[in-house]
């Protein structure tokens, strides 16, 4: 996750930390149980207002992302001897597998990034 993402994931956890503390009707979570929360209970993502979402890139979207950084947007035309550049490409140079966007107050923040979690 980029900074921006990670400092609304810390606001939204800061907001409802407030709540669970004065309130006995909700239950407290560390950080990293809010997030799982938010990634997996809709309900729950709902009453906080936050959303976070995770997925694979496909290999198109990642030459796409390839051919932009050091093509000058150029994809050329795919064929078996390219197949196998392209794939040693993408991991050489660190080319995202995941896309993450994160929806707070109406605002889709998107990042790329590699690890999986």
């Amino acid at each position: 996750m980029n900074k921006e993402q990670q400092q609304i994931i810390d606001e939204v956890y800061e907001k409802y930390s407030i709540i669970a503390g004065m309130s006995t009707q909700v239950i407290t979570l560390t950080k990293e149980e809010f997030i799982h929360y938010i990634r997996t209970d809709v309900k729950f993502s709902k009453t906080w207002g936050f959303k976070i979402e995770e997925r694979e890139l496909s290999r198109d979207e990642r030459i796409d992302l390839y051919c932009k950084e050091y093509t000058g947007g150029t994809k050329g035309k795919y064929e078996p001897p390219f197949d196998d550049f392209i794939d040693a490409k993408l991991t050489t140079r660190d080319i995202p597998t995941r896309l993450i966007t994160i929806t707070y107050n109406n605002e889709t923040i998107e990042s790329y990034d590699n690890d999986t979690q």
